[in-house]
C-alpha cells in the first residue's frame, strides 16, 4: 500500500496531472465533513447538487488530532468543538471541492459566525485503497457553551446513531425556528475554550 503525505489534496495533484498544459486548472480545496454532510446523511444532497458547485469523494478517515463531537441544540445538530486533545479522532469523508462548493459551503455552515472553517489535519484511504494524509478544512462551531462539553463525545456521527438523537432537517427548523434562536441554546457571546 502506498503512503501518500502532502499537505494539498492528494486529488487535486490527479486533477492537474490530467489537464492539458495550456489549461489553467481550476482552484481545488479539501474538506472533512463529519455530521449531517457524510454519505447517506440528511444534508449529503448538498454535497451532490451540481448547482452548488462540483465535490468529489477522496476517501474516508479520520481527524489527525482527537477532537469533541457532540450533539446540542433542541434539533440535535452534530458540532465539532474546537477543544484540541478532548473527544476521539472523528470518523469522516475527505473531498475535494472547487470554489464555488466551499462557498456554497460557508455559507451553507455560517461561516465565520457560527462555524469557523479551519485547516486541520486528516489521515485515511482513498478511494483506491492508498493511505493518505493531508491537511483539509474542517468547520468548528465558532463558540459555544461550555456545558456542551458535558455532553457524551462521538467518535463516528450517524443521525440514526444508537444515541437516539435524530437529525432535524433544516426544512423542519425554519416553521418551528425562523429566527435561529437554536443557535443560542449553543453559542455564547465570547469565544469558548477549554479550561
Amino acid at each position: 500500500m502506498r503512503v501518500v503525505t502532502n499537505s494539498h489534496c492528494l486529488h487535486c495533484w490527479r486533477h492537474i496531472a490530467r489537464m492539458s498544459s495550456t489549461l489553467a486548472a481550476p482552484q481545488q480545496y479539501c474538506v472533512f465533513v463529519y455530521g449531517t454532510l457524510k454519505t447517506g446523511e440528511p444534508n449529503y444532497g448538498v454535497m451532490r447538487s451540481q448547482e452548488n458547485g462540483h465535490a468529489e469523494l477522496i476517501g474516508r478517515g479520520k481527524t489527525v488530532k482527537r477532537w469533541p463531537l457532540v450533539i446540542g441544540s433542541s434539533f440535535n445538530i452534530p458540532y465539532l468543538l474546537p477543544c484540541e486533545g478532548r473527544g476521539h479522532n472523528v470518523s469522516g469523508e475527505i473531498y475535494s471541492v472547487d470554489e464555488k462548493m466551499l462557498h456554497f459551503l460557508d455559507e451553507f455552515e455560517g461561516h465565520p459566525q457560527y462555524y469557523l472553517r479551519t485547516e486541520e489535519e486528516v489521515q485515511g484511504v482513498d478511494l483506491s485503497g492508498n493511505s493518505i494524509r493531508q491537511t483539509a478544512w474542517i468547520y468548528f462551531l465558532k463558540s459555544y457553551k461550555e456545558e456542551l462539553l458535558s455532553k457524551p463525545y462521538l467518535e463516528d456521527y450517524s443521525s440514526k446513531g444508537d444515541h437516539g438523537l435524530e437529525y432535524v432537517e433544516r426544512y423542519l427548523r425554519k416553521l418551528k425556528d425562523p429566527k435561529s434562536a437554536h443557535r443560542e441554546e449553543v453559542q455564547c457571546t465570547t469565544y469558548g475554550g477549554c479550561t
